[in-house]
């Protein structure tokens, strides 16, 4: 393939994009649903407080009535219990419907601005991108951002309203303990540095091999009598073989960074967790 048809079908990669930018440039699409968006974050709220709750239940449960082997109003603490959890099932139900209708109709908005300033693009414009690739950005590219602005929203303020209450109530409890548990931040945070870049980057690579595969396939499928004519038909699947293998490789690398930090992360936090349990025995 050529040197200018080799350009034609690469997708050009984000590259370094500050975060805050983007951020900004997204929040005005949840401009309008302000009305949603408010009660959702705040049912979040609720129901990750709800959450932290259940490892009182459990503390109260054993120091009250397991240890000294009393049974009169236990069941008056396991229906407390069942009862949160009720209420946090119901919260959580109008939460996942809120944040997806919020995500729904931010996805309906930008796909309709995507194809309206598509429909005003000079027709030169369409013979420097293919349409395979224009194709990802109003599909897998958007898709993307639905995740974000549903899941993404949900998990960012549900992790940090559970680390302020569970770092506030180990402070409580024990100050000097709870400083010997968060020795370990700062290597967390260096090891999250380090998966955050290499996944970001590994990320952008996926999705430039599956823009450049779409564009490819709607390429040769358009022009499937043309490849025939030409009897190409072997040297378009060896290409296609190539760019379909970039794009096994690029998924590849990024569970890489997955398979490195998260049974890392895990063993950081047992031993944090028995290193706890060692002082807490002393003291």
């Amino acid at each position: 393939m050529s040197t200018a048809a080799k350009q034609f079908h690469e997708e050009e990669a984000i590259g370094k994009t500050y975060d805050f930018q983007v951020a900004r440039r997204l929040l005005r699409y949840l401009r309008p649903y302000l009305r949603l968006l408010v009660p959702a974050l705040g049912l979040t709220l609720i129901v990750n407080l709800l959450g932290n709750l259940q490892p009182k239940f459990t503390e109260y449960a054993i120091d009250w009535y397991i240890l000294p082997r009393k049974s009169s109003g236990l069941e008056l603490l396991v229906g407390l219990f069942v009862g949160v959890q009720v209420v946090r099932l119901v919260f959580s139900y109008f939460q996942a419907v809120l944040l997806n209708t919020i995500g729904q109709h931010v996805m309906f908005d930008m796909r309709r601005e995507l194809y309206d300033k598509l429909q005003h693009q000079e027709v030169a414009y369409y013979d420097r991108n293919p349409v395979g690739r224009i194709m990802t950005r109003l599909t897998s590219d958007v898709d993307s951002l639905n995740e974000l602005l549903t899941s993404g929203i949900t998990d960012l303020l549900g992790d940090l309203v559970m680390i302020v209450v569970i770092i506030g109530m180990m402070l409580w409890m024990d100050v000097r303990l709870t400083l010997v548990t968060l020795i370990t931040v700062p290597l967390l945070w260096a090891a999250t540095t380090w998966f955050r870049k290499g996944a970001r980057k590994g990320f952008d690579m996926v999705r430039t091999r599956i823009a450049r595969i779409n564009a490819f396939l709607q390429e040769h499928f358009a022009g499937a009598q043309t490849v025939q004519i030409f009897n190409a038909e072997i040297k378009s699947l060896r290409k296609f073989d190539e760019i379909n293998a970039d794009y096994r490789k690029a998924n590849i690398d990024t569970v890489f960074y997955y398979a490195v930090f998260f049974p890392w992360l895990i063993s950081s936090a047992r031993s944090a967790s028995r290193s706890s349990s060692g002082m807490a025995a002393i003291a």
